[in-house]
């Protein structure tokens, strides 16, 4: 891989930032997203340009100050927020979370006494991971979302294998508001926004509203035409997940060029250590062959590209909205994309592929595609029915001997509209299929796991461990 120079790459960005102007609105229209923005850092230049609109309820243009939701990139400065901690040898990782949190349960009490820091940030605790229970808009909430974790139930022994878990970051939210003694917004305002200079956050609708904030979009019916989503956000008791944080791109690079900098602020600040920088970027668990990441770290998402090299970075996804960041610190390469609706993926793999390939010589590899021609062997060990506290997903095979999927919402998610999904499967490598039909513009592959004894799967794995119900 060919390393540019300084005045390469600055030429380099600034070719890129006369495509994004140029480009951006067409991809949009093409894509079928109300609006986006993106902010592009190589060094100390960065580039951003904005398309499109807010809401198409209004029609008010996005532009590159524009707050849009991140999603679960918040995870990231969660993380960020604890390893903060550990850097002040306030917080021992491998310690049992009840050493800070003693009230800490859920179903399996032997489980509960074991799991440690180190497993939250690395989506190994084992637990149901998708508890998204409003526990109300005050500054107790997370203390009380840790009373709704109590009947939630043990999917696999901690440490055993990935499983991505929205609760555990709620746990970890919780452990900086006990150390910190602040609540967890503040937190995130005093030790990361304002040190890194981010003006242009938001940690609730009260603080988005005098900004000129993104809403999201969604399809009611599959097919349908976007609407405005009815809610801005999800529950604050989910903040340290990502249920509501908002931010410009430009606010986003910002806390990405920190994790670039060895932990360092724009004045030359230590943020963070530079040996945690690179703890939080060293893998803790891999991935199944699910076209996501190669492995997790503390927090991050790492990439081994055969193409290019290392890539870390975190997607993010709230009602309607979508967030992509992507650093390439061999490189002093990222990237922030955020966006309203539609295909937002189709948005990414464009602008990221651009931008990685130009600025850091790193290829992203193709979107899996399905080959109707690959056979399905041994169908019978993926029929049947798997569910989580968000789905209901069964898996059937017809007379033909084809494999069907269909997937049906259930709690929080059913009740923001989400559509159902039906689409048939086939084979891809291994116990890893993938569906014909593209969900949101893409065929996401899915991995069967383990085994219940009489040769079925015991797992469904799609970046959750969705486990084989007992009938």
């Amino acid at each position: 891989m060919q390393k540019l120079d300084g005045s390469d790459q600055l030429n380099k960005l600034e070719e890129v930032g006369a495509w994004l102007r140029r480009r951006l609105p067409d991809l949009l229209a093409e894509s079928q997203v109300p609006g986006a923005a993106v902010a592009v850092r190589a060094g100390d230049e960065w580039v951003e340009s904005a398309a499109g609109v807010l809401s198409t309820a209004t029609g008010v243009d996005a532009t590159v100050d524009s707050l849009f939701q991140i999603g679960s990139i918040t995870k990231v400065m969660t993380a960020t927020l604890v390893m903060q901690l550990a850097d002040e040898g306030r917080l021992d990782l491998d310690a049992p979370v009840r050493d800070v949190l003693p009230e800490f349960r859920i179903a399996d009490e032997e489980a509960a006494r074991g799991i440690t820091t180190r497993h939250l940030l690395s989506h190994v605790a084992g637990f149901e991971g998708d508890i998204f229970t409003d526990t109300g808009k005050g500054d107790d909430c997370l203390e009380k979302y840790l009373g709704v974790l109590r009947d939630v139930p043990q999917l696999f022994e901690p440490g055993a294998m990935f499983s991505y878990n929205n609760a555990g970051y709620c746990v970890l939210g919780r452990i900086v508001e006990v150390l910190r003694e602040e609540p967890f917004d503040v937190c995130a305002r005093r030790h990361l926004f304002t040190p890194l200079g981010m003006s242009h956050t938001a940690s609730d609708p009260y603080e988005a509203i005098v900004h000129r904030t993104a809403v999201g979009h969604i399809e009611t019916v599959p097919g349908a035409p976007l609407e405005p989503t009815p809610v801005w956000a999800l529950a604050r008791s989910n903040a340290p997940a990502g249920s509501m944080l908002a931010m410009r791109a430009r606010d986003l690079l910002a806390f990405a060029r920190m994790h670039l900098a060895g932990g360092r602020g724009p004045d030359g600040v230590t943020v963070l250590g530079p040996e945690t920088v690179q703890a939080m970027q060293r893998p803790q668990v891999t991935l199944p062959d699910i076209d996501q990441g190669a492995a997790w770290g503390l927090g991050w998402e790492l990439f081994d590209l055969s193409s290019g090299g290392r890539v870390v970075g975190h997607d993010g996804n709230t009602i309607g909205q979508s967030a992509f960041l992507r650093l390439v610190p061999e490189r002093d390469v990222a990237v922030a994309i955020v966006t309203n609706g539609g295909l937002s993926r189709r948005v990414y793999t464009e602008i990221a592929g651009r931008v990685l390939g130009e600025l850091a010589g790193v290829g992203l590899p193709a979107s899996p595609v399905p080959d109707m021609g690959v056979p399905v062997a041994e169908t019978s060990r993926y029929v049947g029915t798997y569910t989580s506290s968000t789905a209901e997903t069964t898996v059937s095979r017809d007379t033909a001997g084809r494999l069907w999927l269909e997937r049906t919402p259930r709690g929080a998610v059913a009740e923001l509209d989400e559509a159902p999904y039906r689409t048939e499967l086939v084979g891809r490598r291994g116990d890893t299929l993938i569906p014909v039909e593209p969900e949101r513009g893409v065929h996401a592959p899915l991995a069967f796991l383990g085994d219940d004894g009489q040769g079925h799967a015991l797992y469904l794995h799609t970046g959750r461990a969705e486990r084989r119900a007992q009938r």
